[in-house]
């Protein structure tokens, strides 16, 4: 199987780098760059301490997941280097994870680190290297648009990764290419058999790397231990319905956990007071948004305002929007929308960008 890495030139004589996580994926891009005749080589970013991951599974930049990725390399006889990132990925990904939930705020750490080690850091390297292009293993799909490279979802919208990507800038769109963008994962397992990689039945990614069994707060207070004090759990109106044990503990649109007994209706995690460490409850209802805004917006498309889609979860249905530079506004209430989580744009397949969600507007009036 071939594919088009879009080099603008005959492959024999470039150069293409290879984002390798130990994965199936990325192993399959190398297999593939590898077989477009062009010079490859698969670079390794060590994100955390070497000696903690080793054995980890479903995760991703480990101990076992470097060694996976160097056999990979040796088995298609191409060159492979490690390169380690752990400062930077503490700084910029884990300590930034731990202060958001210290503000009462949903972080994405996945775009924290495409932001930076990935997608910044490991792109400089392909530079220095005098690669023509960075490939990764993500499920997007990059189209030469009439004003340049555009970011699409992937085909197989199963594995679409746009969400985690919208930060991506129009400079390293140019450079970057995402080979199975248009392939569904059983294919790209198949192809890895075929072609004898150790990794083709390798289970995917599943938690975020360095929260292994998906404990965020374990994490959050082994970094920020005073991220575990504890604080009363009131209602919209400010009355004290009980305590809680750390604001690590709760997200926006939360359920479980309250532990609130006596209540006509369910209660949820409407906001989050993290200066007076009280995590405001209310019905359901009390969590639906008719507006979102936004920062740090980063903008791909040109001067698209109406009629787009916006994404405010990884896993949410992408819901109608108009979008006026600042703020986004749903044509219907949205619900589970959370300071600190992305909010996405897309008009059709095509990202247009998007930006952090920094506050919302209710759909009801609060009590005052």
């Amino acid at each position: 199987m071939q594919v088009d890495f879009q080099l603008g030139r005959p492959a024999q004589g470039a150069r293409i780098v290879v984002a390798m996580s130990g994965g199936v994926d990325s192993s399959v891009v190398a297999a593939l760059a590898a077989r477009s005749g062009a010079e490859v080589i698969g670079v390794t970013l060590q994100l955390y301490d070497h000696g903690e991951a080793i054995g980890r599974t479903k995760t991703c930049c480990a101990g076992q997941d470097i060694y996976d990725a160097k056999t990979v390399a040796d088995r298609l006889g191409i060159a492979h280097y490690v390169f380690d990132y752990e400062s930077a990925f503490r700084g910029s990904v884990i300590e930034r994870f731990a202060d958001e939930y210290m503000k009462g705020r949903t972080p994405i750490p996945c775009v924290s680190c495409n932001q930076g080690v990935k997608f910044t850091d490991l792109l400089g390297l392909a530079r220095d290297l005098g690669a023509d292009c960075l490939a990764t293993g993500h499920y997007v799909r990059r189209v030469e648009g009439a004003s340049g490279a555009e970011l699409h979802r992937a085909a197989d919208p199963a594995r679409d990764q746009s969400y985690f990507l919208f930060a991506t800038t129009r400079t390293q769109l140019d450079y970057l290419r995402f080979p199975l963008g248009g392939l569904p994962k059983p294919l790209v397992r198949e192809l890895a058999r075929d072609l004898g990689l150790v990794v083709a039945d390798k289970p995917d990614s599943q938690d975020i790397c360095f929260v292994p069994g998906g404990d965020y707060a374990a994490v959050v207070k082994k970094v920020r231990p005073e991220a575990a004090e504890e604080g009363e759990i009131v209602d919209r109106n400010g009355d004290v319905l009980g305590r809680h044990k750390g604001l690590i503990h709760f997200t926006v649109g939360q359920r479980r956990g309250l532990e609130i007994g006596g209540q006509a209706e369910p209660l949820y995690v409407v906001r989050i007071d993290a200066e007076a460490r009280r995590v405001v409850v209310g019905p359901k209802s009390a969590l639906a948004v008719r507006a979102a805004r936004l920062s740090a917006i980063n903008w791909l498309g040109e001067d698209q305002r109406e009629g787009l889609t916006a994404k405010v979860r990884s896993m949410a249905r992408p819901a109608p929007v108009r979008f006026d530079g600042e703020a986004i506004h749903f044509e219907a209430p949205e619900y589970g929308v959370s300071p600190g989580q992305a909010a996405v744009l897309y008009a059709g397949d095509r990202v247009l960008g998007g930006g952090w969600i920094e506050e919302t507007q209710a759909s009801e009036l609060e009590p005052a």
